[in-house]
Order: C-alpha cells, then sequence, then structure tokens
C-alpha cells in the first residue's frame, strides 16, 4: 500500500488531464497537495476540492510555469500553508504538432519555453525547499521530483519534432538533476507516457483516426490518466527509495525496447 500521510506534494499543472490525476491519486494516497495551474481556475478549484473529499489539505497557486520567479514565489505560500515541501509531479507543457517547412522560431522558442523552460524552473525551485526539508526532518528517504517526459522523447516524432526535442531535453536534464541533488537525498525521475486520453491528445488521436492508434497498442487501449498517476505516486513513495535518474515508460507496450 502506497502511503503519503503527512506529505505535501506540488503539482505544476495539475489542474487537468495526468496532472489532475496525480493530484487526486497523491491525496487519495495521504499527502496534501498544492495544486498549481496558468488560467483553468474553475478545473483547478474543482481538482482541489476531489482532494479535500479524501479528507486533505490544499492550496492554490495562479502562475506560468515558464516565467522566472512564478512557481519558487507559489511555492513559498504553498509551503506556508501545508507544510514543507515532500514531492514536486511537473506535468505543465504543451502538445502541438507542426512540420520543419512550416515551423517557426516563435513556435519552437514557445514549445521549448513550455516544456523544457518550466521543467527546469519548478526542479530549481523544488530543489531548494527540498533540501530545507531534508535538513530540517533529517529524512531517511528525502525528496523526490517527477517530471513528465514522453515516449516522443525516447524515439523522435515526424511532425511533432519541436515536442518531442523538447521531451528528450527533459530527461537529459532529469539525468543530470539525478546526479546533482544526490548528495542532497533528493530523487528526480521521469515518467514517459504514449497515447493518454486527456483533451491535449484526443483531438490528435481523431486526427489520426482512433482505430489506427489502437493497432500499436499491444494491450488493446491507450492509456488513462490514472495509469500515468499510478506510476508516479509510486515514484513519490518509499516503495521507490532507490530509485532515481530513471524513466518509466507507460504506455501499454507501445515502444517495447530489449
Amino acid at each position: 500500500m502506497i502511503d503519503l500521510s503527512g506529505r505535501h506534494i506540488a503539482v505544476i499543472g495539475g489542474s487537468r488531464g495526468i496532472g489532475a490525476a496525480a493530484s487526486r491519486m497523491s491525496a487519495k494516497a495521504g499527502a496534501n497537495v498544492s495544486v498549481f495551474y496558468r488560467s483553468q481556475s474553475e478545473a483547478a478549484e474543482k481538482v482541489a476540492g476531489e482532494c479535500r473529499a479524501f479528507g486533505k489539505k490544499t492550496f492554490l497557486s495562479r502562475g506560468d510555469a515558464a516565467l522566472e520567479g512564478s512557481i519558487e514565489s507559489g511555492l513559498d505560500e504553498a509551503v506556508k500553508n501545508l507544510g514543507p515541501l515532500s514531492g514536486m509531479i511537473v506535468s505543465a507543457g504543451i502538445f502541438e504538432p507542426a512540420k520543419i517547412e512550416t515551423m517557426t522560431s516563435a513556435f519552437w522558442d514557445n514549445m521549448m519555453a513550455a516544456n523544457l523552460r518550466s521543467t527546469f524552473l519548478a526542479v530549481k525551485a523544488a530543489a531548494r525547499h527540498l533540501r530545507l526539508a531534508n535538513e530540517k526532518a533529517k529524512r531517511k528517504i528525502g525528496g523526490s521530483i517527477v517530471i513528465y517526459t514522453s515516449t516522443a522523447g525516447q524515439r523522435g516524432s515526424d511532425t511533432f519534432s519541436a515536442y518531442a526535442a523538447s521531451k528528450a531535453g527533459q530527461i537529459i536534464f532529469m539525468r543530470g538533476m539525478a546526479k546533482e541533488l544526490a548528495a542532497d537525498n533528493i530523487r528526480v525521475n521521469c515518467v514517459a507516457p504514449s497515447w493518454t486520453e486527456t483533451d491535449m491528445s484526443s483531438n490528435t488521436m481523431d486526427a489520426i483516426g482512433r482505430e489506427e492508434v489502437l493497432k500499436g497498442c499491444p494491450l488493446g487501449r491507450v492509456g488513462q490518466p490514472d495509469d500515468v498517476a499510478g506510476a508516479t505516486v509510486f515514484l513519490l513513495s518509499d516503495l521507490a527509495g532507490f530509485i532515481t535518474g530513471s524513466t518509466i515508460t507507460v504506455d501499454g507496450g507501445i515502444d517495447m525496447r530489449g
């Protein structure tokens, strides 16, 4: 049984899709949850209410994860309200296609800011708070950071090349952070979903054709947000206390590797 009782988990991009599912599952496992979101206040309030239904405390922080200081200031307030940080889930990002002949510099820069720059800023903010929490509590199992990448970042993707590049960057950044923060008893890992039923990916799956997508799914279905949230909560828990620098692929066998 995964137990996050008494912990404070911050979810960057926690108002929708996989981030929302991870917020709920963290609360169900016993954590107090701070939900960071950019614009969808009603969705964020709904997620917070669902977390409180498990008897847990919540805190909402609105801001742009790609802007310097946004996560940092929000996390300072979250810690004041919910206590020392125990873990962070980095779920903020965008998923958009563009072929190379039509891709603009602005498109590329926006993709890198939303997916990669936001990850850097989130991890930087989390590392400071997790170091402080570890020193104060002298925790044997220190803090945990989970970054949502994608199988596109592991294999590349035509039409979604900018997206794939940003996701590959997350994986390499995670490995560097896992080495850098290990001395501080902070674990850093990635979770790499493939096709998952969210509002961000459903239109793309419809455009490709659901039957065509399912042909590549050995388990006969696309992922659900809770499939990814389950792997996430495991990585946040003491059960994963000796796992760092790893990418867990949650894709129903689509991208099997030997």
